[in-house]
């Protein structure tokens, strides 16, 4: 199995190449650029959270409760509330991802659960989707995509690591199959991961922002005059 270092170090070079590829090929924003390769990095121990205890629990979830706050400013700054909510607001996001859903991790997770699984995956890229900001929905995707390739880096290595040369032949872990998959052994945690994986696309699938924002209120009328038009011609 892959240790912590291992996991790390090799998420932030896979981050570093995903941000540098943006900048050169793409000329994605040099911010942006370094926000998604961060969010690689430190994407590849988020599967570990199941672990129950130990370094990447703990590290996940300060760096979870220190950067979540930060990525909904934009949201609560729409809101258009006094700044000092906002600090508040973010304040209790801190502490409730450092401490009350810490606490669930520990008791209701197994290790090698459905946190080390394809769907989850998908689910933490959407969620990373839904916390970025910006008008562009473009830019949103490529830093959503930087945390979804950090998970993946995470069950590729895993996967990897349950495979050894033995008397000169390939020999299967145990552990093999525990990563990248669907599905778990048990129903109701598999019951549960894609219960959260069609609530969040579809509420991926919802948001705003996959409209772009200068066309305001005219998209609709547009849409429907246009609709109009195709039914008078067909009739006539």
């Amino acid at each position: 199995m892959a240790g912590f270092r291992t996991h790390i170090t090799f998420s932030a070079a896979l981050g570093a190449g995903y941000a540098a590829a943006a900048y050169a090929l793409f000329e994605v924003p040099l911010p942006t650029c370094v926000l998604a390769g961060g969010l690689c990095g430190v994407s590849g121990m988020l599967p570990d959270v199941d672990s129950n205890a130990g370094v990447p629990l703990r590290e996940s979830m300060a760096f979870a409760a220190a950067v979540i706050p930060l990525m909904m400013l934009d949201r609560f700054g729409q809101l258009d509330v006094p700044t000092e909510w906002l600090v508040l607001a973010g304040a209790a996001v801190y502490l409730f991802i450092r401490f009350v859903v810490a606490a669930m991790l520990r008791k209701y997770t197994v290790h090698r659960g459905m946190f080390h699984s394809l769907p989850a995956a998908i689910i933490a890229g959407e969620f990373a989707f839904l916390l970025a900001s910006g008008d562009d929905v473009r830019l949103r995707i490529y830093k959503a995509g930087g945390v979804t390739l950090g998970y993946l880096s995470h069950l590729v290595l895993d996967e990897l690591y349950s495979m050894e040369w033995y008397h000169g032949r390939l020999r299967l872990k145990k552990s093999f199959g525990t990563a990248l998959k669907l599905f778990g052994r048990n129903w109701w945690p598999n019951i549960s991961t894609f219960a959260k994986l069609a609530i969040l696309t579809y509420v991926v699938l919802k948001e705003p922002g996959w409209l772009p924002q200068h066309y305001g209120n005219d998209v609709r009328p547009t849409v429907e005059r246009t609709a109009t038009t195709m039914i008078d011609r067909v009739v006539r």
